[in-house]
């Protein structure tokens, strides 16, 4: 039974358990609603909740642990001498998960038989030619002790597969049962279910938490790995970045971390005056109808996909600056400049593009936030509508705006496809914004792309490049939000 039918089958079975015990807990009153001691809904949903509820729970932790279970099952059954050198276990697990699945495929489109596939041995069966006729590609020939792992693999899938089926129905027929008992006229069944729905909150309350802590704990581990193959002092203060796969790699974040801040702080310098200026007027000047068709029009722009404003860098504002700094005598300016479309200022420029919105539309709500009583004093002493704006709004909202401007630099710290595509792949220090550089974010994707191994510095080196632009954005969002609560004026 695929998962999908079983958790039709589990819903089917809480909805039968709110009609049951709903109807028995009328029947325990003689049918009269007044005598219980909550409402019949209560009753209901009390059954429905204690058949889903543990056999959901059930089926999640099985679904999540299962894997991890196989995997150290089989990964016991293969020898040392089938790990290639300068690789890792998983390598080889990854191709016994592809053999696994393949097989599996193979009896699902009717292929061969389960009986065939049990009795496959790869001295004499060419498995690759089979599967391969099917869609399935392996890497490598079949070894007898990578088959033999992929078959308990299956076998284990399989048993644990049932295992599972049972086990949840069984949960939420015993749920189902014990629930539908306790419905009589004199059970409290109201505070059962606001004791399960308060539970459920704080489940979902700390879904975010456990997520943020598992991101982090898990870049942790493999960073604690990086630093066991490769030097932190090389990682931290270095001057070079040069991963080349073959061991003798130079892996410093310095210059990432200055193209990183370059690139943010020209898109600062677009974003922050733009918005800042479209939110005083927006906030200061512009009527009812202008503000309700101007604003959302404004921020529409926070809509737009990274990928839309990468492509637009690559293939509009590039050549137009290109066209302008370089080109020779071909140019505008007749300048040579600018080698390529490529450059620091391109993805500068569309990147504070995109953040116009995110300040303006938070800069607005907070200026829109100064009490109207500042503006008509500074208006009755005799100031004038921009010495208002100057002198009284804009001091009474500078904290939030300082926090709106940090926020939006966490915001482009941690921006990957504008960089890709307009600021280029070359990790170096250079003053010269009309040259290619590359971010951290960048690099990244960069190392973590294609055919990887997780044992290697080279590949590591992207969960320690991560930690870092976590911890980064971590400390501006803080200052931020420090900012906003220290400074924060206080109107009655």
């Amino acid at each position: 039974m695929p998962t999908f039918w079983l958790v039709l089958l589990l819903l089917a079975l809480s909805a039968l358990g709110y009609v049951a015990g709903r109807r028995r807990a009328l029947a325990t009153a003689d049918g009269n609603p007044a005598d219980l001691h909550s409402l019949p809904i209560y009753y209901g949903a009390n059954v429905a909740m204690t058949t889903a509820g543990p056999a959901f729970g059930a089926l999640v932790i099985w679904v999540l642990a299962q894997p991890l279970f196989i995997e150290n099952r089989v990964a016991g059954m293969i020898p040392q001498n089938l790990i290639p050198e300068n690789a890792s276990l998983g390598l080889v697990m990854s191709d016994v998960r592809r053999l696994a699945e393949g097989l599996d495929l193979a009896v699902e489109t009717g292929a061969m038989t389960q009986a065939q596939t049990l009795a496959l041995e790869s001295e004499t069966s060419d498995i690759r030619a089979q599967l391969g006729a099917i869609g399935v590609a392996l890497g490598s020939e079949v070894r007898p002790e990578v088959l033999q792992a992929a078959q308990t693999f299956r076998r284990l899938a399989s048993n644990g597969k049932d295992l599972m089926i049972l086990a949840t129905l069984m949960l939420a027929l015993g749920g189902l049962t014990l629930s539908f008992r306790k419905s009589h006229k004199d059970f409290r069944a109201r505070n059962v279910v606001e004791r399960g729905v308060l539970a459920l909150l704080i489940l979902a309350a700390s879904l975010a938490i456990l997520t943020t802590v598992g991101i982090v704990l898990s870049m942790l581990f493999e960073t604690v790995n990086f630093f066991g193959l490769h030097a932190w002092k090389d990682f931290f203060f270095g001057s070079t970045w040069a991963p080349n796969f073959r061991g003798d790699s130079e892996l410093s974040i310095l210059p990432l971390l200055w193209g990183t801040f370059y690139i943010s702080a020209i898109a600062l310098l677009v974003a922050v005056p733009v918005g800042l200026f479209a939110a005083i007027y927006l906030s200061e000047y512009a009527g009812s109808a202008v503000r309700a068709f101007a604003k959302p029009l404004l921020e529409i722009l926070a809509g737009i996909p990274t990928i839309v404003y990468g492509l637009f860098a690559l293939l509009t504002v590039g050549p137009l600056l290109l066209k302008v700094f370089g080109q020779g005598e071909n140019g505008l300016l007749g300048l040579s400049w600018m080698s390529g479309a490529t450059s620091v200022l391109t993805a500068g420029v569309v990147m504070g593009i995109m953040l116009i919105p995110f300040v303006s539309s938070l800069s607005d709500d907070i200026i829109t936030a100064v009490p109207q009583s500042l503006r008509d004093g500074s208006l009755g002493l005799g100031a004038t509508k921009s010495e208002t704006v100057r002198q009284v709004v804009l001091p009474a909202a500078l904290p939030g705006i300082v926090g709106a401007v940090l926020l939006a630099a966490s915001r482009a710290i941690g921006e990957t496809m504008i960089v890709v595509m307009g600021a280029g792949a070359i990790a170096k220090f250079s003053a010269n914004p009309l040259e290619s550089m590359t971010t951290i974010t960048t690099r990244v994707v960069s190392q973590l792309t294609g055919d990887t191994d997780f044992a290697s510095p080279e590949t590591l080196v992207a969960f320690a490049l991560g930690l870092s632009l976590f911890v980064l954005t971590l400390g501006l969002n803080v200052l931020a939000l420090y900012i906003v609560r220290t400074y924060r004026e206080q109107y009655d």
